[in-house]
């Protein structure tokens, strides 16, 4: 890592203007004329993977979880659920099903998200009444849609208040553990975790920049210009980023790619349909 590095962006700290272009590493996106406290959070995220031991704060889950259930939630079916893990042992269960990942084990708090359609199984076979909607695909994709915003709602809370997380995808390896390890009921699954805790004095996580909005923002209808020009210039900012943290720095072309170049690449996820049958989703 270098020997110095200069102060992270923070909400607090950083302009508009310094915001967004720490977010795309250009000025191509310019300060609007609106502003709040709400947008500098947003921009200000980063990912932190280095938690002091600080315990959080008396409410905090709670008040999180209200910032969570703030969420839309499709028909408000209300499909989601949520597992607050602190004790050490479970936590390296955790772990290790996410490969070692040491911030599982650092950070005082990981929320695992779950998509969770045992209430409402459960609500229908107490009243007496069916419940076949549960079993097809389209209501499994609004548990864990309605998952999403949830936590979505509950990081930007969590940072407002100083608070640092990162997403744990790879609870998805294997979601039979994790499920063991939480004891969940059929029809409930992980689907991924949320480290939540104070970032150490030393941190220097910074914000990471994002794909050029040419890239993302289309008008109307789906664009089909060459998106080389732009991806090529994003894998010299997400090259120059790797390289002021200190970390290996690969084109996110080469990376993004081997990510998805075959089922070997998906860490065990190629198993997921197969495994959400066997946890009582039937995904018709």
């Amino acid at each position: 890592m270098p020997d110095s590095l200069p102060p992270a962006i923070t909400a607090d700290t950083a302009s508009p203007a310094s915001l967004l272009h720490a977010r795309y590493r250009s000025d191509a996106v310019g300060a609007p004329a609106q502003w709040n406290a709400v947008l500098s959070t947003l921009l200000a995220h980063r990912s932190i993977r280095n938690y002091a031991p600080a315990a959080l704060p008396d409410g905090t889950i709670e008040t999180l979880v209200a910032a969570a259930q703030s969420a839309p939630s499709s028909s408000n079916l209300q499909t989601w659920s949520v597992v607050a893990v602190a004790d050490p042992a479970r936590k390296a269960v955790l772990a290790a099903v996410a490969g070692g990942q040491k911030h599982i084990l650092q950070a005082p708090v990981i929320l695992v998200w779950l998509a969770d359609l045992n209430r409402l199984a459960n609500l229908g076979a107490d009243r007496g009444q069916p419940v076949e909607g549960l079993d097809y695909l389209e209501t499994f994709f609004v548990a864990t849609i309605d998952a999403a915003l949830a936590a979505q709602n509950a990081v930007v809370a969590a940072e407002s208040l100083g608070l640092g997380t990162v997403y744990i995808g790879a609870l998805r390896n294997d979601p039979e553990k994790v499920a063991a390890a939480l004891n969940l009921p059929p029809q409930v699954v992980a689907v991924f975790g949320l480290c939540l805790g104070y970032a150490t004095a030393d941190d220097r996580s910074d914000v990471k920049p994002r794909l050029d909005q040419s890239l993302v923002l289309h008008r109307e209808t789906y664009g089909v210009a060459d998106s080389n020009p732009a991806i090529d210039a994003y894998d010299g900012a997400i090259q120059a980023f790797q390289h002021e943290q200190g970390i290996p720095a690969i084109p996110w072309s080469r990376q993004a790619l081997a990510r998805v170049a075959g089922a070997k690449s998906l860490s065990g996820r190629d198993r997921i349909k197969s495994v959400l049958h066997r946890l009582g989703f039937k995904l018709l």
